[in-house]
């Protein structure tokens, strides 16, 4: 039968889960995959769309070149639900059009994946025609994400707030990837999500939501 757009994979995790590693595994089998984050790295650079509005609305976190200083951003709004509030009116807007665009660029792929890392926090998933989520023990994120360069126990407890905990994530996910069973294993399941999902695209996908 005739598709008139991809299966759209929702990809989402919370800090240190490995999410970032699992959609370059999507990758790998030919899956185009948006990378959310990477969309607002070209916002926030010199000349970026969302930089100017950023450093109208926050003064002092523009580096010299003009694009965004993420460690300023990240202490002018971390802790501050309303400051917090402000930048996302800023971007999400403007990542969403870049998701946009992708999906028309890849209109005629069997399957694309949309990697998103607050996806449920913003209702991304209702773009979506299944959500993955990313998952690991407790204790290996602690450990993945203090090992991180700068990263204090204050400044994860305040990202671990603002996302959604992952148990509700997994509860609502429609597959689960466990990053803690190694990358031999993690490959076979995005693997095997591949396989499924192309599989309900080519015998004619159900719509969003």
């Amino acid at each position: 039968m005739t598709k008139d757009r991809p299966v759209i994979l929702g990809l989402t995790g919370s800090i240190g889960m490995g999410k970032s590693a699992t959609a370059k595994m999507f990758s790998a089998l030919g899956v185009p995959v948006h990378d959310a984050d990477a969309a607002v790295h070209a916002l926030y650079g010199p000349g970026g769309e969302a930089a100017a509005a950023i450093g109208a609305a926050f003064p002092g976190v523009l580096d010299p070149q003009g694009g965004v200083d993420r460690a300023r951003l990240r202490d002018a709004v971390l802790g501050d639900p309303d400051r917090m509030a402000a930048l996302e009116r800023i971007v999400h807007p403007l990542v969403r059009a870049a998701s946009t665009a992708f999906l028309a660029r890849h209109a005629d792929a069997p399957l694309v994946v949309l990697d998103i890392p607050l996806l449920y926090e913003t209702g991304g998933e209702t773009r979506c025609d299944a959500v993955a989520v990313v998952s690991a023990p407790p204790e290996v994120q602690r450990a993945r994400v203090l090992a991180r360069p700068g990263m204090t126990e204050a400044a994860f407890t305040a990202i671990l707030a603002k996302q959604m905990p992952d148990a509700e994530k997994r509860a609502r996910a429609d597959f689960v990837i466990d990053t803690s069973r190694g990358f031999c294993a993690a490959e076979a399941e995005v693997a095997r999500i591949v396989a499924v999902l192309t599989e309900r695209g080519a015998s004619g996908h159900p719509a969003h939501g």
